[in-house]
């Protein structure tokens, strides 16, 4: 379905947020029989609702709003709305077609479109390819799960997107080039289970991309994909890191060296995946990759990693801080502790309890020694999971503050404090932002 197909239709916009306003304003120009903007009151933030968005779509709230939603044509959900929702389950069994301003947009623009997603690392890799084709002489236009609505995006000849779960799982058009970085159980509330979620994620590939770029080192990815024709990332026949010509390791396209792995300044084993995706989207979209290979390695020094992961906070102790909120599952945490192996660890875990089994974080520190502090609401639980473990020392702190104090005394000299919550932040928090605020200033704080 294009914007052009609600020409004459009645539309109902559900959300009134960033999305849902870039979706009236886009809609709106294309003459609908009506038009209104609907939210209901468990998701509803109060935000002015006047001027030209009024004019062209009133706002309907409270129940009255499902009303309007099975009265209309066609349903514009924005991606905050959950599958799960009672309303979405009601407009399901009526038949009611739902789309979002994502699949819309993308009916339009797939051809010029690299769409990348993935449970962990695709708002790095999606940078990372931004980044890359700019340094490349290719302009493109960086948008989608960051906070820019596709539908208020410039017109441009490529576009380069981060795409959530949310935004996968109404597409009726895939991108020229959809790339997947990693899938373990996310969102699960939202979705409705994990094949669900994996299916809203993998529904990027379900309408005949050109090229499908995956991470081909991650097992449950390549569980779901099974043979289908994929470049797999991090093999030998693509992009991938081995030993160089010096005997270090170095990032290679097929049996050709291309630089050093220690010029990427990102940590992590998942980060040198990050970049081998990116650099199989570059050779997928004709960059001579080999030939320009010297370039790359200027803009792949030059590419500042994302704020609240794996952020490294200056200290004179001699510790090392680090901030990775974002990462809000066990298996996000898993890849931060990943980072820092070999270095005296102290994990902080812990933020909304969603109910997540930490069974796998437990298997993964089986053979580890590292201190995990735990903070509510979730920290009890994830300590508890953790119980036994010879080589794990778990203590609990009132809160985050409590917890950087308590860390100080417990990370040996030189070792690493790492806040890789396992968790959401809301709640305690009005956001991840402020939780990094309050981690910093702690870290400030305690220093003195």
């Amino acid at each position: 379905m294009r914007l052009s197909d609600l020409r004459g239709r009645t539309v109902a916009v559900w959300g009134a947020g960033r999305e849902g306003r870039a979706a009236v304003t886009a809609i709106a120009a294309h003459g609908p029989a009506g038009l209104v903007t609907v939210v209901d009151s468990a998701n509803f933030l109060t935000v002015p609702w006047e001027g030209p968005l009024a004019e062209a779509a009133p706002l309907i709230t409270g129940e009255e709003g499902l009303a309007r939603l099975l009265a209309a044509d066609v349903v514009v959900r924005s991606p905050g709305v959950p599958n799960t929702h009672p309303w979405m389950v009601e407009l399901r069994r009526r038949d009611v077609p739902v789309t979002q301003g994502t699949a819309l947009w993308m009916a339009d623009h797939a051809d010029r479109t690299v769409g990348v997603t993935g449970s962990k690392g695709k708002s790095t890799t999606s940078s990372l390819i931004s980044h890359l084709l700019t340094a490349m002489d290719r302009p493109n236009v960086f948008g989608g799960n960051i906070g820019v609505p596709l539908l208020d995006l410039p017109e441009a000849e490529l576009y380069v997107l981060e795409l959530s779960s949310y935004q996968c799982s109404d597409l009726t058009d895939s991108p020229r080039v959809a790339v997947v970085t990693a899938l373990f159980p996310e969102h699960l509330d939202a979705h409705g289970g994990e094949r669900a979620y994996y299916q809203d994620k993998l529904n990027l590939l379900a309408y005949g991309p050109q090229t499908v770029v995956v991470n081909g080192a991650d097992p449950r990815l390549a569980l779901e994909l099974g043979d289908r024709a994929a470049v797999r990332a991090g093999s030998s026949d693509t992009t991938h890191v081995a030993n160089g010509p010096d005997g270090t390791p170095w990032f290679h396209l097929r049996d050709q060296p291309l630089f050093p792995r220690a010029v990427l300044p990102l940590v992590g084993r998942h980060n040198e995946g990050n970049l081998c995706v990116a650099l199989a989207v570059l050779d997928a979209l004709g960059v001579d990759v080999v030939g320009r290979k010297d370039s790359l390695a200027v803009a792949v020094a030059e590419f500042k990693g994302l704020a609240h992961r794996l952020t490294e906070i200056a200290d004179p102790s001699g510790l090392t801080f680090v901030d990775d909120t974002l990462a809000t599952s066990p298996y996000a945490a898993m890849h931060a502790i990943d980072a820092y192996e070999g270095r005296p660890l102290t994990v902080i875990v812990g933020g909304t309890d969603r109910g997540l089994d930490y069974t796998p974080l437990r298997d993964h520190l089986a053979e580890r020694e590292l201190t995990v502090i735990g903070i509510p609401d979730s920290g009890p639980r994830i300590v508890e999971a953790l119980a036994g473990l010879p080589g794990v020392r778990t203590e609990m702190a009132e809160d985050l503050v409590a917890a950087v104090g308590l860390s100080r005394k417990l990370t040996p000299a030189g070792g690493v404090v790492l806040l890789s919550p396992a968790a959401p932040s809301y709640g305690r928090f009005r956001n991840f932002e402020h939780r990094s605020e309050v981690f910093a200033q702690a870290v400030a704080d305690t220093a003195r």
